[in-house]
């Protein structure tokens, strides 16, 4: 599905570009592309004037040639004047009845082009609006966005529960060839935002590609959705801090994790493959986040069933699960566990 707030469309196997004709200079292009084809036809018809015949007077003047044409080119004709000679009538059938098809084409293109357009892509544009609900925000489809789209569907998210916001066609496009929700339009924009239906989302990404414009996309969607959590990517060490007053629920610095990875593999050779395998969908362990069952509240941190619990969040605070606080759990708490990855399975079959 596409949400566009200008209508364009990817098409696969042609070479194309934006065009830099106005508006007014294409229709003024049309308009002189019909009038030459008329008077192609007129003078013709004034050529071939002995063909015709007048039911009025039988006589055929350059004013009769003129409306002639005029009705035979917009319309078939009324009778009043008609080909008599077989080279007339030929002339009719083979030259005159194309290019009064090309003109109605010219004239339906014109109208669709300047006037329905923009209504089919509104109201197939409301259509999907009205469908968003509980999705995933993606702004900028590059090396981060893109992964973390193919990691979300590997996770099992729906193709429709993603939106992805990108000024590039070329990158909307692989989205698209994916099954998500693509517009193509300015994330730092509060309309770009609303389009999407930001204030009914679950979740958002944002990697820019720019630390400034990632930061700047943060702020305008924290401010026209209090509550969303909004994860963000940042290149730069500095940026961390500035993210998170923007309002970034989470962030993250591909650099910094990298280097995570390299320091713990000088700890342990295992230390980096286990944090990879954490990170990735298709390892032998993931993390999972959920809140605390009823039947848990009130015991410890350590007695979960459903995995391997290594931290709780109340009130928006970290608890480690070896802190006192974790010794009992209370209503409201959100827990982070280690549990079963997709390749846990893979592993164990292998080992048959």
């Amino acid at each position: 599905m596409r949400i566009d707030q200008q209508p364009q469309r990817s098409q696969t196997g042609f070479l194309r570009r934006r065009s830099s004709m106005p508006v007014w200079a294409d229709l003024a292009w049309r308009v002189a592309l019909v009038i030459g084809l008329i008077a192609l036809v007129l003078a013709l018809h004034w050529i071939g004037r002995e063909g015709l015949k007048d039911n009025l007077d039988n006589h055929i003047s350059f004013v009769d040639v003129l409306y002639f044409t005029t009705v035979t080119v917009t319309t078939v004709g009324y009778g009043d004047i008609v080909p008599v000679t077989p080279a007339a009538r030929l002339f009719e059938s083979l030259v005159v009845t194309p290019i009064r098809l090309f003109v109605w084409l010219i004239f339906l293109g014109t109208a669709y082009s300047l006037f329905l357009r923009n209504i089919v892509y509104r109201w197939r544009m409301a259509r999907i609006q009205a469908d968003l609900h509980n999705h995933i925000i993606v702004t900028g489809f590059g090396t981060s966005g893109s992964e973390a789209v193919h990691e979300l569907l590997a996770r099992g998210t729906s193709p429709s529960e993603i939106v992805v916001i990108d000024p590039s066609e070329a990158m909307l496009q692989q989205a698209e060839e994916l099954g998500c929700n693509i517009m193509c339009g300015d994330s730092t924009r509060d309309r770009t935002l609303k389009d999407v239906a930001i204030h009914r989302a679950r979740s958002m990404i944002v990697s820019a590609g720019r630390d400034d414009t990632s930061i700047l996309i943060t702020l305008t969607a924290r401010h026209l959705a209090p509550r969303l959590p909004i994860s963000i990517v940042v290149r730069n060490e500095d940026n961390e801090l500035p993210a998170r007053q923007a309002g970034a629920t989470t962030v993250i610095n591909p650099v910094s994790f990298a280097g995570l990875l390299l320091a713990g593999s000088t700890n342990g050779p295992h230390i980096a493959d286990y944090m990879a395998d954490l990170a990735a969908s298709g390892g032998r362990v993931k993390l999972n986040e959920r809140p605390v069952l009823p039947r848990e509240i009130g015991n410890p941190l350590s007695a979960i069933t459903t995995g391997l619990g290594v931290r709780v969040y109340r009130d928006d605070r970290p608890i480690g699960f070896w802190e006192t606080e974790a010794r009992s759990l209370q209503t409201g708490d959100m827990i982070v566990e280690i549990v079963a990855g997709d390749g846990a399975g893979h592993a164990k079959e292998d080992a048959r």
